[in-house]
């Protein structure tokens, strides 16, 4: 461990994500070898969300967390000489927590009060009370993924672009698609576009019109703030309970941004919602940076 740099006059109450009461607590339910960090691994002491099937866990998502990272040394260390770590790597077991009281860094600007509601970033996992995140103000498009291919074996040839574009993990539809049908990589082509691509189900399709899963947002200018995974999208045209699902040429600016809803808005003023109101209240108060308790159990 390092030399200290600093004396504490009072100890810490807790370390982030440890229960602050005794009482009740649930769990989110499940499935078989579930719920396991996914790819970016999972931070403790924030919120998650669980993916489509259930499976996995990441720090960011769209809409309300599937539940909350409680602190029961889970934790790996992997980077070399560190002290400590709050990070679960990719594929290690992961519970969620639906009900409970907990300690969670106040990771907003301003003091928590009693009974205000705590606020989920949907693109870090972190917290903050009594006002939502603040998002972005951005001008963009969204389309369909649309294109034309053939798919021999487990290999789909797109020979054509409509719209949109193509990325792993995407379901695909189509004549004589077989149903659940996913694209699993790009083998060969432009990014996203023309080109060969491997499919998780091997068959034989004729070259037919074929629609990628989701939708593909074009940002052309930021007014204002970023755009992050899970973040809602809202403004003319664009289908409620649209989000952003990943990262195609873009990062937070003007680019090409995964959603998830398929559909087709025209160029206009998009309002990026960058955090989500959950169940769970604050319980003490706490300074910017502070530990609070948070819980689902409401005083009175």
């Amino acid at each position: 461990m390092p030399f200290p740099s600093q004396v504490n006059v009072q100890a810490a109450p807790a370390v982030a994500g440890d229960w602050c009461d005794r009482n009740p607590r649930a769990t989110v339910d499940a499935g078989a070898g579930a719920f396991v960090a996914g790819t970016s691994g999972v931070l403790i002491g924030r919120f998650a969300w669980a993916d489509a099937l259930n499976l996995t866990v990441s720090n960011f998502g769209a809409g309300a967390p599937t539940g909350f990272v409680h602190r029961e040394q889970q934790a790996l260390i992997t980077t070399y000489l560190a002290d400590n770590s709050m990070m679960i790597p990719p594929g290690m077991g992961v519970t969620l927590t639906s009900a409970a009281g907990v300690w969670v860094p106040n990771s907003g600007s301003s003091t928590s009060a009693i009974d205000q509601i705590a606020y989920a970033n949907n693109s870090t996992g972190l917290v903050q009370f009594g006002s939502n995140w603040t998002g972005a103000s951005v001008t963009g498009s969204i389309a369909a993924n649309v294109v034309t291919g053939s798919i021999a074996g487990l290999v789909l040839t797109v020979t054509a672009v409509t719209t949109g574009v193509l990325t792993s993990g995407q379901g695909i539809t189509g004549t004589n698609v077989v149903a659940g049908t996913t694209i699993t990589g790009q083998l060969s082509g432009t990014a996203g576009g023309i080109g060969t691509y491997s499919v998780s189900t091997s068959q034989t399709v004729a070259s037919t019109t074929i629609t990628g899963s989701g939708g593909t947002l074009t940002v052309t200018a930021v007014g204002s703030g970023a755009i992050g995974l899970g973040d809602a999208l809202s403004g003319s045209g664009v289908t409620t309970g649209t989000a952003v699902t990943g990262f195609i040429t873009g990062s937070g600016g003007t680019g090409t941004y995964a959603v998830n809803i398929g559909q087709t808005a025209a160029s206009t003023t998009i309002t990026v919602a960058a955090g989500t109101a959950t169940k769970w209240v604050a319980l003490s108060v706490g300074a910017p940076g502070e530990l609070v308790k948070m819980s689902t159990w409401l005083l009175g």
